[in-house]
């Protein structure tokens, strides 16, 4: 097995277990390709990729394409003469140039149980539509999105208490460990792909800025799926007093309130309650512009709320 030579395609911080267990099994990685280097934050500092720091420290060659469509990638690709190409969360789709490349395919980490939620957010649409159940993919890929036939899934159930962080990082986990099972099936010739359904496909499209801003006329089981699938990042958020507001953690309480969405409720100890349409949200961890993420218990000492605020007026 360690014979095998594979192209790593890879970008952030979910591409990590996968690029670690395929270097600690020894196979022969004879390239790893990430998207270039680019600005972040709010600084527009410019750091290296998740996966270049990865691959640099294992002493891996490190190729930076601005992109893969070019000839100069396909030249390159063919140099590296993978047998096998393995993708996680690289962020381009490959061209049938690239996918034919390697005698044994190009392989795709997807999180989630496929049909279901193809396309770029996958984690993040998981939790904002309330599913309890969701997966990991090991599909073999084509030129669609996200629609090449199926080679393993692995099934687990979503705790109510998971954000996208926690959620990220345990399917990350468990997608490198179904890709090692997947590859000694294909080398011993027991891989069996099976195609999609794409009558059954939903999409899980990039997400925009617009859709982390809460409605507080909306359910409080709603809006507290959207904080978690959002948070520790990009963040749910709101506006009070015209600041903008970050929340990355808040507990439902399905009550008759009778009062306007947006409006202080009862004062609480352990967080701030705000009305939504069939009771409160708690918020528990929140962040106000120029300030730094604390819990709300802490916020409150230094904020002094005014009870007629209306929040997501800016």
């Amino acid at each position: 097995m360690p014979d095998l030579r594979v192209m790593f395609m890879g970008t952030p911080s979910f591409a990590l277990p996968a690029l670690q267990m395929l270097h600690a099994e020894n196979y022969q990685i004879t390239g790893v390709i990430t998207q270039p280097d680019r600005p972040q934050g709010r600084g527009q500092v410019t750091n290296p990729t998740a996966v270049k720091i990865l691959a640099q420290k294992f002493g891996l060659p490190v190729y930076q394409p601005n992109s893969i469509k070019e000839q100069a990638f396909f030249e390159l690709a063919k140099e590296l003469n993978p047998e096998i190409i393995v993708v996680a969360a690289f962020g381009q789709i490959l061209p049938k140039l690239i996918l034919d490349i390697p005698r044994l395919g190009c392989l795709n980490i997807h999180p989630s149980p496929l049909p279901k939620y193809r396309g770029a957010a996958p984690i993040n649409w998981t939790l904002i539509k309330g599913e309890t159940k969701t997966g990991v993919t090991i599909m073999m890929m084509d030129e669609g999105m996200d629609s090449g036939a199926i080679l393993e899934q692995e099934e687990t159930f979503v705790d109510p208490s998971e954000n996208y962080g926690h959620l990220h990082d345990r399917l990350a986990r468990h997608g490198a460990i179904l890709l090692m099972k997947v590859i000694g099936n294909i080398l011993t010739g027991t891989a069996q792909p099976r195609p999609q359904d794409s009558s059954l496909a939903t999409f899980a499209p990039r997400l925009t800025k617009e859709i982390g801003e809460i409605n507080w006329h909306n359910s409080v089981i709603d809006i507290c799926n959207l904080i978690r699938g959002l948070s520790p990042s990009p963040a749910a958020y709101s506006f009070i007093e015209g600041k903008l507001l970050k929340i990355y953690a808040a507990e439902p309480k399905p009550e008759t309130t009778g009062k306007t969405p947006g409006s202080l409720g009862e004062s609480l100890v352990n967080g701030i309650a705000i009305t939504a349409s069939d009771g409160y949200v708690i918020l528990k961890e929140v962040q106000l512009a120029g300030k730094k993420k604390m819990p709300a218990n802490e916020f409150l000492r230094g904020y002094k709320l005014n009870p007629n605020n209306i929040l997501g007026k800016k």
